[in-house]
């Protein structure tokens, strides 16, 4: 199999487990209200599905936006894990992410990095990932993240229904 098909291969499952995922968390955002989309089951020790949401935005715009594409994307990590907001902005948000990422991803498998300089990543080694790395960051992440959020989801309306809401 020649680079050009392998990569385009790899592009289209990557393409496939993202869409997936980013259509199970509009299913998460369905189930919610502006309350419960804000709403942590465990506080501290569980983020509430917005604070994901937000996350995820970051981590696209700065893996895949800074690192990959060279673009200058603000970035304040700290603040996404204190985000509030309503179910609209989540989804809005999702729009943002499943917007920009088949780019990303096309950007990192045919281009490779744009700015290595540019990420603001916890993870030491993010300026030496290889691009290949990046998709695969970027999907785990975004997976990840998702499970997290069904499992919110699945806590705070089960709390919701027995008035226990944090």
């Amino acid at each position: 199999m020649s680079t050009s098909a392998s990569t385009s291969a790899l592009e289209t499952a990557c393409l496939r487990i993202a869409e997936e995922t980013v259509a199970t968390i509009a299913a998460v955002l369905d189930d919610l209200d502006d309350d419960t989309v804000n709403a942590t089951p465990l506080p501290p020790t569980m983020n509430s599905v917005f604070v994901l949401v937000t996350h995820l935005d970051g981590v696209v715009a700065d893996w895949g936006g800074n690192l990959v594409a060279g673009e200058h994307l603000p970035r304040d990590r700290a603040a996404e894990f204190t985000a509030r907001g309503s179910v609209a902005h989540a989804r809005a948000l999702l729009d943002r992410i499943a917007e920009r990422l088949p780019r990303y991803l096309h950007l990192a498998l045919t281009d490779g990095i744009a700015d290595r300089g540019a990420i603001g990543s916890t993870r030491a080694d993010a300026a030496s990932s290889t691009p290949e790395f990046v998709v695969v960051h970027l999907l785990r992440e975004l997976t990840q993240h998702t499970g997290q959020m069904e499992i919110c989801r699945d806590l705070v309306r089960s709390a919701r229904t027995s008035d226990e809401l944090f």
